[in-house]
């Protein structure tokens, strides 16, 4: 593979033309080499506006390439285990778009492909810079014990015909945009929560969650709570809480690559973060860090962090908090 993964597209997808697809040419690993959809002309359009070489007309027309090694699967919720499913069978490692199913369930199907290719959940905020500094300071212990973590994520879309307001595909807040403060109460607590407990409302003409809380028991007194929505002003910030200071993601999810981020701990000693110190990170592309994550993994270079099991054990905590809410209480996992 002379050092570079050659990778397929599929679909049209605004974030793989936004963000997958520039982060490949910002990495050091991958080639951007084919895209499909399910029309040839916009495949064709696309690819000459990004300079891909080819374009397919049909998605099994990418799979059945031999040129290609990997694929990105940026596809409509319902549609991410049976194209995951389909392009290993071909032959293909397989960087699927959060969440990985719709259920955990549905994503279990997964454990059953050939272990010689990979298959990874597209979380890129485990990839960032920022993230894995921040979790460098929660260990050394700067911020004593973490005991809380509190996260919130928001935008407004209230488009009928947009895939997230659509029910039975996977639509809604808590698969769209929860995952990711779910992830990070993993990632930081580096433990498993034992049971959730959810407060949703319902869109009442899309039947989607449009403001979903959620409050997660990881044991031994350590919480997260989050809150994300799809009808609400553009927002996202996560705090980490120790017993002796405070740490503060100001941009944790959809972190721009153009300039640096900001980390703020603060120990509390002043009111209204007088006493926080910052500390701004070099500007980082965390789809560029993804796709050389996986990509070092692909070439054997370096191990993958998070797997098939990883994206498993997300689903089973999301599939929690909806069980929460039809109990109207606790859910265990």
């Amino acid at each position: 593979m002379d050092g570079i993964v050659r990778w397929g597209i599929l679909s049209t997808a605004k974030i793989g033309r936004q963000k997958l697809i520039p982060g490949i040419r910002r990495s050091k690993t991958g080639k951007a080499m084919a895209i499909a959809s399910r029309n040839l002309s916009t495949a064709e359009s696309v690819a000459a506006n990004l300079g891909i070489e080819k374009a397919y007309g049909s998605y099994e027309d990418l799979l059945a390439d031999p040129d290609i090694d990997a694929i990105y699967n940026p596809l409509p919720n319902h549609m991410h285990v049976p194209l995951t499913i389909e392009a290993v069978n071909a032959g293909k490692h397989v960087l699927c778009e959060k969440p990985i199913a719709v259920t955990a369930k549905d994503a279990a199907q997964l454990l059953d492909l050939p272990k010689d290719r990979l298959v990874a959940e597209g979380f890129m905020v485990r990839a960032h810079p920022q993230w894995i500094r921040a979790r460098d300071i929660v260990r050394s212990g700067a911020l004593g014990e973490l005991r809380s973590i509190q996260g919130f994520f928001s935008y407004f879309n209230a488009d009928p015909g947009n895939i997230r307001n659509k029910a039975d595909i996977g639509g809604g807040a808590l698969l769209d945009i929860g995952c990711y403060p779910m992830v990070a109460g993993r990632y930081f607590f580096e433990a498993e929560p034992v049971r959730v407990m959810s407060l949703i409302d319902r869109d009442p003409a899309f039947g989607t969650d449009r403001l979903s809380s959620a409050l997660l028991d990881f044991g031994d007194g350590r919480r997260l709570d989050f809150t994300v929505a799809t009808q609400l002003v553009p927002y996202q910030r996560l705090q980490l809480f120790g017993t002796k200071a405070r740490l503060e993601i100001r941009i944790p999810f959809n972190a721009p690559h153009e300039h640096g981020m900001e980390l703020v701990i603060d120990d509390g000693s002043q009111l209204g973060d007088a006493s926080g110190k910052s500390e701004t990170l070099a500007p980082a592309d965390q789809y560029a860090e993804l796709v050389d994550v996986f990509g070092r993994a692909v070439l054997g270079v370096a191990p993958l962090p998070y797997g098939i099991e990883d994206a498993i054990q997300n689903m089973k905590i999301l599939d929690a908090i909806f069980e929460s809410e039809k109990r109207n209480g606790w859910a265990e996992l």
